[in-house]
């Protein structure tokens, strides 16, 4: 690991300001991904800010929304009662995400905006675009069995990793963030995460210095009906091989409205919106639900190994809403 300079930061602002102010500074909060990173030599930031002390660790609710600090731990959020009541796939997500350990340390903002699994990005001595713009992609032709079937380009196939961002992306989320010079943004979930494109080193639009502040959920009765399914080579906490986030509005057997979105298979958070038009009218069955994976699934592209990946996440979208359907309630 090189040598850094830490700085702990004293306000929302200042913190922002000195990230700003130094081009290869960090926020550090959980450091789960951030530290690991440093010690394979994949990050090497000369200042690291501390926000973990910031004021950013609160869960506040009422009755229109849920508005979650970026500094909040994962088992925090993942434990709270309103939250499992209310939003039940994300504590879903998040259990099935993480060691406890884990859990304990990590933060919310950290979960959503950590890097690939990529073992060729966490590779320094291996070509990847993601870490070293230009140097290419060495998965392209090596072992691309964990790699995106979906959202892919030719520079990078690395899949997003977050279970919590999967869940996010069905629930109308809002991402609060502070900017370096002093100003704030308010940034609909949908389409924070960039696809790869010809920048895959961008994965975000994050600015630099732009600190995330809190998340908000709006109070979606459709949230309360929800559920998250995950597969994966171990049974112990791993990441997804394909996993699904799924919503189901029903009323007398028919479907009024559907999320779904997709982790494990993509890019970013998969979104799967004309999987979800499908369903709108038709009956909550096994049958329908099939069909929609189907419609999901439809642009993926399988490279050498991971072609499994595309039928497996058929059926993870198909069982997942199958459950749901048949819960009380």
């Amino acid at each position: 690991m090189r040598p850094f300079t830490y700085v702990e930061g004293v306000s929302v602002a200042d913190a922002a300001a000195a990230v700003h102010a130094t081009p290869a500074a960090m926020f550090l909060a959980g450091g789960t991904t951030v530290v690991d990173l440093m010690k394979l030599g994949v990050l090497a930031p000369d200042t690291l800010v501390d926000v973990h002390r910031l004021p950013l660790g609160d869960i506040e609710l009422d009755d229109r929304r849920a508005r979650i600090g970026a500094c909040v731990r994962n088992a925090q959020l993942a434990e709270h009662p309103e939250i499992r009541a209310r939003w039940p796939v994300v504590g879903e997500a998040l259990q099935s995400g993480m060691s406890p350990q884990l859990r304990n340390m990590s933060t919310v903002a950290g979960n959503v905006l950590q890097r690939t699994r990529c073992p060729y990005y966490r590779d320094p001595h291996s070509a990847c675009n993601k870490r070293v713009p230009g140097s290419g992609c060495a998965a392209r032709t090596g072992w691309d069995r964990d790699a995106a079937v979906l959202g892919t380009s030719p520079r990078c196939i690395a899949v997003f990793p977050s279970d919590l961002a999967t869940a996010l992306a069905i629930l109308d989320a809002i991402i609060y963030t502070r900017r370096g010079d002093g100003g704030a943004r308010r940034l609909p979930f949908d389409g924070f995460h960039r696809l790869p494109g010809d920048t895959p080193e961008r994965e975000t639009i994050l600015d630099h210095g732009e600190l995330v502040t809190h998340f908000e959920l709006p109070d979606l009765a459709l949230a309360r009906r929800s559920h998250y399914f995950k597969v994966r080579d171990r049974a112990s906490y791993d990441f997804a091989l394909a996993a699904a986030a799924v919503a189901l509005d029903v009323e007398r057997g028919l479907v009024r409205d559907a999320r779904i979105a997709l982790g494990g298979v993509a890019t970013r958070p998969w979104r799967c919106s004309a999987a979800e038009q499908s369903l709108r009218g038709k009956r909550a069955e096994p049958a329908a639900f099939r069909a929609a994976a189907d419609l999901a699934l439809a642009d993926a592209v399988a490279g050498a190994h991971n072609g499994f990946k595309i039928e497996l996440a058929r059926h993870v979208i198909t069982r997942a809403l199958t459950e749901l359907a048949i819960r009380p309630g």
